[in-house]
């Protein structure tokens, strides 16, 4: 065995060659196991192109009790080195493609035939199978670069699709609304001057508002008798392409014509609506939310404001009885002249619970009323553009047809009714009607994350660093595998979202009373995982910028900064990740109540199904990379990461009640396992509106790269996970290693269409900014 590993062994038959590449990365990137021995020992003995020599060769170093010495290692390297002189540099080389291009210059002449021959390729794809699929980018590191194609700064990139109609598939829901906004911001008006002083940049935000409004934006989303146009679709445009213009109008905008017009629209009735909407919408009106107060922010239920019916003069008295009852945080709040309170209502002794309320709290001279007391939050880590405030109310007195009175009212005897006689579900059903914020704060953040993607990826396609070799040209930073590795699973999950939240959006759009519970489930999940997304995603793209991107100038600090709060405002992402656990068990209950038999039967079926797939020796290990990259393998890996949290989760929690354990005790116990279900149950959620996409895109050009970045979105989420996989006996270690190495490939194959990938996007100049991501830096 000695003389067989000697590092003086190099005069290899051309079939021992055509080999070297597959078994160099298969025992430098990994440990073969026993089971990968068997099945490459047994795919040896069917290749008719090796002699009888060649396969104990092979078989030798096959074998995990004795593995190839480093010596042989290096001596494999030099030999694949000096056999890629003979290689056309322009050539697209897999390690197969390599490993045949080897054997043929180096076999005898006459017979070059059988390096030719469609048979030996996939004869050999079957041994790089068995190996498990190969990572090209770690053995590129060791080559020189020029055995593979060059690929440089972003003037040269070319894309395998068309890039417009890329933008088409992206914008299809309103595309001339897309146009219309990307130009309009791309104007000079917009461009954002830096603004150290906060007052002046509020004031620079209220004028830019004010346009806003008095060019119809505003209403956009409203009913057409009062200055809109209902276009939602066109909202949601107009929402992330601000979102791309300047975050601090974003959320000026959000909170005078999304919240405070909103809580008008959703909440109050046609008295409101003819008296206060338009106004709203045109700004001539500017008001504010006041929700959150200094004691309760997640916990609305709550708030401590109080309304209390005051039957003498037919009035509502608005009061907060405490310090901690002030409310806190409230945009807009110094430029108000309204706002929308949210209170305890209490009439005739009874509190009815939390209702909304419309407060004058300033007079036409801006001057605030008696009673209102406003504080300015001042200088925040982001969005400095915006006057939060906290407000104070001491027994404010307010006509009583001021109560937004959609879910409850009050006549003019001073008699309390509704239409949801329950008042826990009046207020579920009225904070339901809220939901708009979630739909369309995690597209602005998505849009914001886009940016950044846009920024770095540009900037990576141009910024280079060392040389192969003195002498030689400078890497390309996005040709390094570390970088692709960065920003290639960032662009994946990036277009995942883009599909989900339009989905989302569609759902909300078009909900009726049956469906509102799921869209609050769904809005919850997407809203979390989107801003969680966005603020990890514009952190990898400002690092991997380096100094460049630390400067102001840039993007990357406003964008941090700005979006920081996504994941806390519209409601704390933990908090409501367990407001998606509590819906998931709470349908999963609801199926065992409504069908009885028939759910215990499906959900039986379910678990011995997925336990035979569990249990199953060859779908726990396949690594063929047909299987890795199929649908069917995504679906059920997440589908059943989902579904097996949720049966365990609701095992647990039953196990505990019946040791008649309190159930709030028993939620808390199991607070970390809803928030993995409710994680499991967001990225099958995306993967399934990514799937859904993808197949209906006729385009094949465009479908083979959607469904790349599909591939690459789905095996990141399993990869990442992949100690739950692992301890769940659903995949083993080596199937574990193979995805890593195929998410590696995918890496580098959505690489070379990343530029047209941001260009999708359709971020103009203008927006995007930054002098890194220009073409003349």
């Amino acid at each position: 065995m000695a003389e067989i590993q000697s590092s003086k062994a190099v005069r290899y038959s051309p079939g021992v060659r055509s080999m070297l590449p597959l078994f160099y990365v298969g025992w430098a990137d990994n440990e073969l196991s026993d089971q990968e021995k068997r099945l490459i020992q047994n795919k040896i003995e069917q290749l008719d192109f090796l002699s009888a020599k060649d396969r104990t060769l092979l078989k030798s170093w096959s074998d995990p009790a004795t593995p190839p010495s480093s010596r042989l290692l290096r001596s494999w390297v030099d030999i694949i080195r000096a056999s890629t002189q003979d290689i056309n540099p322009k050539k697209k080389l897999s390690l197969v493609d390599l490993g045949v291009e080897m054997a043929r210059f180096s076999c005898p002449e006459g017979e070059e035939d059988v390096w030719c021959a469609d048979s030996t390729k996939i004869a050999l794809d079957e041994i790089e199978a068995a190996i498990g699929p190969s990572d090209i980018d770690f053995f590129r590191s060791i080559l020189t670069p020029e055995v593979f194609e060059k690929q440089s700064g972003f003037a040269d990139e070319t894309t395998s699709f068309d890039v417009g109609a890329m933008q088409d598939v992206l914008d299809a829901r309103c595309p001339d609304k897309w146009k219309e906004y990307r130009e309009y911001f791309s104007s000079k008006t917009f461009k954002t001057p830096v603004l150290s002083d906060k007052d002046e940049y509020r004031t620079q935000i209220l004028k830019w508002c004010h346009l806003l409004g008095e060019k119809g934006y505003g209403a956009i989303s409203y009913p057409t008798e009062y200055g809109g146009q209902d276009d939602f679709w066109g909202y949601a445009a107009l929402f992330s392409t601000l979102a791309q213009t300047d975050l601090s109008l974003t959320i000026k905008f959000g909170v005078q014509f999304g919240l405070f017009g909103g809580s008008i629209m959703w909440l109050g009735t046609r008295y409101h609506h003819d008296k206060y909407l338009k106004q709203a919408g045109n700004l001539e009106l500017p008001g504010c939310f006041a929700m959150t107060e200094t004691g309760h922010g997640s916990n609305v239920n709550g708030l401590e404001t109080t309304a209390t019916y005051i039957s003498e003069s037919d009035e509502l008295e608005i009061h907060s009885p405490t310090f901690s009852a002030g409310k806190e945080y409230i945009g807009n709040a110094l430029h108000s002249k309204m706002a929308s309170v949210f209170c305890q209502l209490i009439v005739n002794g009874e509190n009815h619970g939390v209702h909304a309320v419309l407060v004058r709290i300033r007079d036409q001279k801006h001057q605030l009323l008696p009673g209102v007391s406003v504080e300015d939050n001042g200088y925040k880590l982001g969005l400095n553009g915006i006057d939060n405030g906290r407000l104070w109310f001491n027994k404010v007195r307010v006509p009583r047809t001021n109560l937004l009175n959609r879910y409850g009212d009050i006549d003019k005897n001073g008699n309390y009714s509704s239409p949801i006689e329950s008042r826990n579900r009046r207020f579920f059903t009225m904070l339901g009607t809220l939901v708009g914020g979630r739909v369309f704060v995690p597209q602005a953040g998505l849009a914001a994350t886009k940016k950044a993607l846009a920024i770095a990826i540009r900037y990576g396609l141009r910024r280079q660093q060392f040389a192969a070799k003195e002498g030689a040209p400078e890497t390309v930073i996005m040709d390094y595998p570390s970088h692709q590795a960065r920003l290639m699973p960032l662009v994946a999950k990036a277009y995942g979202l883009h599909f989900a939240l339009e989905f989302l959006t569609e759902r909300f759009i078009n909900r009726t009373e049956a469906d509102t519970r799921e869209i609050e489930t769904i809005a919850a999940a997407l809203k979390s995982y989107a801003t969680w997304y966005t603020t990890d995603a514009i952190q990898e793209c400002r690092e991997a910028c380096g100094g460049k991107g630390y400067l102001t100038e840039n993007q990357f600090a406003d964008l941090k900064a700005d979006t920081d709060i996504f994941t806390t405002f519209e409601g704390d992402n933990t908090v409501l990740m367990q407001l998606v656990a509590k819906g998931l068990i709470s349908e999963f209950r609801q199926a065992f109540h409504d069908e009885g038999f028939r759910a215990v039967m499906r959900v039986l079926l379910k678990q011995v199904s997925t336990s035979i797939f569990e249990s199953n020796p060859i779908a726990s290990r396949n690594r063929d990379m047909e299987h890795l990259l199929s649908s069917e393998f995504h679906k059920q890996a997440l589908g059943y990461r989902r579904h097996r949290l949720l049966v365990s989760v609701t095992q647990r929690m039953r196990s505990m009640l019946r040791k008649k354990m309190d159930p709030y005790l028993a939620f808390l116990k199991c607070q970390t396992h809803l928030l993995r279900l409710a994680n499991a149950y967001t990225e099958e959620l995306i993967y399934e509106q990514f799937y859904k996409k993808v197949r209906s895109v006729q385009d094949q050009k465009l479908h083979g790269v959607l469904r790349k970045l599909r591939n690459l979105y789905a095996l990141t989420v399993i990869y990442e996970d992949r100690g739950w996989f692992l301890e769940s006996g659903y995949i083993e270690s080596a199937k574990s290693k193979a995805i890593r190495a195929v998410i590696g490939r995918l890496n580098r194959e959505v690489r070379r269409e990343s530029l047209g990938l941001v260009e999708a996007w359709g971020i103009p100049d203008a927006l995007l900014r930054a002098p890194i991501a220009m073409p003349h830096h």
